[in-house]
């Protein structure tokens, strides 16, 4: 351990800051790249969709690799493991964040479809670059378990107030009162949330201490393939990765496909700005209360109970179609309640699946680990970009035209709906019948990690 003040509220809103510096980015692309290229540079459905897979099977390549950098190699004389990567990669990523949205509808076609996939594929490296060794830090910033569910929770509201509060305000400035895209507006917009995302990672680096100091053994080497078979006998980190692609396939899916639904279906896309702030009384809820939920029923438990609520009200919305914009977005609102417990919580089940891998092989590479349960969010994202590109494809949405035919706008809507639907049977799957660490368990490996440290 690194003698330096007491893990407190100070670690806790740097790790805020943490994730709302990725999400200003991260969730801003997710939710309009999609649009912003099928609007404004007429590009197709279809093409943007081969996009989005390409560019995940790159990362396929690219994430373990990149992940394993603070394992290989410690850079910087301050001692830490993860921080000097985010310094390198957070510039890029916020630029990347502009080329996405620089607006080149008066290139040529060619130039036009080159452009948006050296800009995509330059954003997705550089997120990796900066989200791998943030998710990590959450194992060396403390040992301890309780401490560790409160960073979870902490990271959670990054995301939230980003997604809550910045995201809810795009449509504004992205649409007019006539429901038309304004296509400087996404730019703008991303030069503001460029600045946003280096502040808050600056905000992070000053205020979140690495704690947990790994000694170096002398001859030994790391071995990124011993890392990958131990992955096979981490059973509940093979049940968070699963939950975890039902989890961004909700995320990304929902984000990409809520505005062609208000838009096409409801003829309302400045209600996109209320669907984010209806989620602020649920987050408020749920602060206080999902803590003393785990408390009583565990981790696992309250996040079955949450996801199968989420299922039932979902599986209604799927089949009962609503014609009132405002109803449908006040059910579709507590469904997603669900969804909140589940991203408090999950991130205190990854460090509990890192400790379980140092657990069952006596050693720990949290940069590695981290990386591989990455690439199930990008394997969630990738379903979701892709899905959501080609199906509206398929059920004929049609690039650049001013409205849809109501019978595609129809299709759209059992689209949308069906997402919280397949999110939420992968996430019970994933955490009721893979992921097997009860309570009581957990509390075994913590003691058991607890005595072999001392002793060491």
């Amino acid at each position: 351990m690194k003698e330096t003040r007491k893990f407190g509220v100070k670690d806790q809103v740097g790790y805020v800051m943490g994730d709302m510096a990725g999400s200003f980015v991260n969730l801003y692309v997710d939710a309009f790249f999609l649009t912003f290229c099928t609007y404004v540079l007429g590009i197709s459905t279809y093409f943007m969709g081969t996009l989005f897979l390409c560019a995940r099977l790159w990362d396929a390549i690219n994430d373990p690799i990149m992940g394993s950098f603070p394992d290989r190699w410690q850079i910087g004389k301050s001692g830490d493991k993860f921080k000097p990567y985010i310094k390198i990669f957070m510039i890029p990523l916020a630029l990347s964040g502009l080329l996405c949205f620089a607006d080149v509808s008066s290139l040529s076609t060619t130039m036009k479809h080159v452009w948006v996939c050296v800009a995509y594929v330059l954003y997705g490296m550089s997120y990796t670059g900066t989200s791998m060794p943030f998710g990590s830090m959450a194992a060396v910033v403390t040992n301890d378990p309780i401490e560790r569910t409160k960073l979870s929770r902490a990271r959670s509201i990054g995301g939230t107030i980003v997604g809550i509060g910045a995201l809810s305000l795009v449509p504004q400035f992205v649409f007019d009162k006539a429901g038309n895209v304004i296509p400087s507006g996404f730019f703008k917009v991303a030069i503001v949330f460029g600045i946003l995302s280096v502040l808050c990672y600056c905000g992070l680096m000053k205020f979140t201490e690495e704690r947990v100091r790994q000694p170096k053994v002398e001859g030994q080497k790391f071995n990124y393939g011993k890392v990958l078979k131990s992955v096979l006998k981490n059973r509940p980190l093979i049940g968070v990765m699963v939950a975890t692609v039902g989890s961004l396939i909700y995320i990304t899916g929902n984000g990409q496909l809520g505005s062609y639904l208000y838009k096409e279906y409801y003829h309302a896309p400045q209600l996109l700005s209320a669907v984010s702030l209806l989620s602020l009384p649920i987050m408020i809820l749920a602060f206080p209360l999902v803590p003393k939920l785990t408390a009583k029923f565990g981790k696992k438990n309250t996040i079955l109970y949450s996801v199968g609520f989420n299922l039932v009200i979902s599986t209604i919305l799927l089949f009962v179609p609503i014609k009132s914009a405002v109803v449908f977005l006040i059910i579709n609102t507590i469904a997603t309640a669900g969804q909140t417990a589940f991203m408090m919580l999950i991130w205190a089940l990854v460090t509990d699946c890192l400790d379980y891998h140092e657990y069952i092989t006596g050693e720990r590479n949290d940069g590695s680990l981290y990386s591989i349960y990455t690439f199930s969010r990008k394997i969630g994202s990738t379903i979701a970009s892709t899905l959501a590109s080609f199906v509206l494809g398929a059920v004929g949405y049609v690039s650049g035209v001013a409205a849809q035919t109501p019978a595609v706008a129809a299709n759209i809507r059992t689209l949308c709906t069906s997402v919280p639907v397949v999110t939420c049977i992968l996430e019970l799957i994933g955490i009721g019948l893979i992921f097997n660490l009860t309570k009581e368990k957990s509390e075994e490996i913590y003691k058991a990690l607890k005595d072999r440290r001392k002793n060491a």
